[in-house]
């Protein structure tokens, strides 16, 4: 029986557990491994921050996944040989025929001086919780969302951000005593889509939202509450919402994997230059975004791999780099980008307006991938 070992439970390593265990049932003994004991989608993370929901409410318990074939262990991993394609962890060591590397990357919150002491970070749950708590006490002053490197998670979060934002200040009749600015490291707010990124910008400026492209904030100054961007221009703040720096995972970089800070990968099949080692998601280096629908179309492609492997049929075509990402552009409204990175000479995205007819799609995302992955 092959024996598969899925390193990381996020929309990559249960859509991979899931379509093995629909396919193959008990005639694949897959083990899934994570750290944390309960998974969030992303973008639930600014429903926290702007006090939509609580944190507790957003966490789906892996707990909670009972599937033929597969078996969830909350452990922590110390070490991944993928010579053998074994893994140690703090509770045991697993040995696997395909191990299949899907630990997203992680936030170097240290790689900006300042960032700690300073500013505030919205990008894992604890940060948006902690920012929930702090938002109420932001009345007046300017506030700055900054991205302090690229790539990472989510293109469109820190533009779903300050239009949000706008409209929590609007709610609480503070908005006309504050100053929002968003500063990206792109160009444009969303570089294969010009339609898109022309939605935003004119979004930005309806609201009075200050946009700063193709900046990266470098440190921030905590005694004169100051962002630094890379280019030594400065800007001042009352309230920092940052997007740290990221990283691939400490014990990625020391199994040799890593080239870059990121695990190289073949675009079509997400093989890692070691024989039956795998890596999809935020962890690999595909060019694709760091979103969890390109991890989630990754993880098919590997599983369809497998799946014929087992059966002695044909491989299948190779992954197509295609995503759709929702986004939030406020007063209820929600858009989408259709996005295709690797079948043409260059990506091309498509922008569908905002509607709420996409937020009840956008809803019907999550609570279609929650029955299928959690079984509720």
């Amino acid at each position: 029986m092959q024996r598969v070992v899925i390193l990381g439970a996020g929309f990559g390593g249960l859509e991979l557990a899931t379509t093995l265990s629909e396919e193959l049932g008990d005639g694949i003994h897959v083990t899934l491994i994570d750290k944390n004991d309960a998974f969030v989608f992303g973008y639930s993370k600014l429903d926290v921050l702007f006090g939509r929901t609580t944190a507790d409410a957003v966490r789906l318990p892996y707990r909670d996944i009972a599937k033929p074939g597969v078996r969830f262990v909350q452990e922590t991993i110390v070490q991944i040989d993928p010579e053998t394609r074994r893994v140690t962890t703090d509770a045991g060591v697993h040995e696997a025929d395909a191990l299949i590397v899907a630990l997203g990357a992680d936030y170097d919150v240290a790689a900006t001086p300042g960032l700690a002491e300073a500013g505030n970070e919205f990008y894992s749950v604890a940060g948006a919780t902690r920012l929930a708590e702090l938002l109420p006490t932001f009345s007046s002053g300017r506030a700055i969302i900054g991205v302090c490197g690229a790539p990472f998670k989510c293109p469109p979060a820190p533009s779903e951000a300050a239009l949000l934002l706008h409209d929590y200040l609007t709610t609480r009749g503070v908005r006309e005593a504050c100053e929002i600015s968003i500063v990206i490291p792109f160009g444009t707010p969303v570089p294969p889509s010009p339609d898109t990124s022309a939605a935003l910008v004119t979004a930005f400026a309806e609201r009075g939202i200050t946009f700063v492209p193709a900046r990266r904030v470098a440190s921030l100054d905590a005694e004169r509450r100051v962002a630094v961007l890379d280019d030594g221009s400065e800007m001042p703040f009352d309230l920092f919402l940052g997007v740290p720096k990221h990283r691939a995972p400490d014990v990625v970089i020391a199994s040799g994997m890593a080239e870059d800070g990121y695990v190289p990968v073949s675009s079509r099949t997400l093989e890692t230059r070691f024989p039956g080692v795998y890596a999809i998601g935020d962890v690999a280096t595909i060019g694709v975004p760091k979103a969890g629908v390109f991890a989630e179309g990754a993880a098919r492609i590997v599983a369809a791999s497998l799946i014929a492997t087992a059966r002695g049929g044909e491989q299948p075509g190779g992954y197509g780099g295609f995503g759709s990402c929702y986004i939030e552009f406020g007063a209820g409204r929600v858009g989408r980008v259709d996005v295709d990175f690797l079948s043409g000479p260059k990506p091309t995205g498509t922008f569908r307006e905002p509607s709420m007819a996409l937020v009840t799609e956008k809803h019907d995302f999550g609570s279609t991938r929650r029955a299928r992955w959690f079984g509720h």
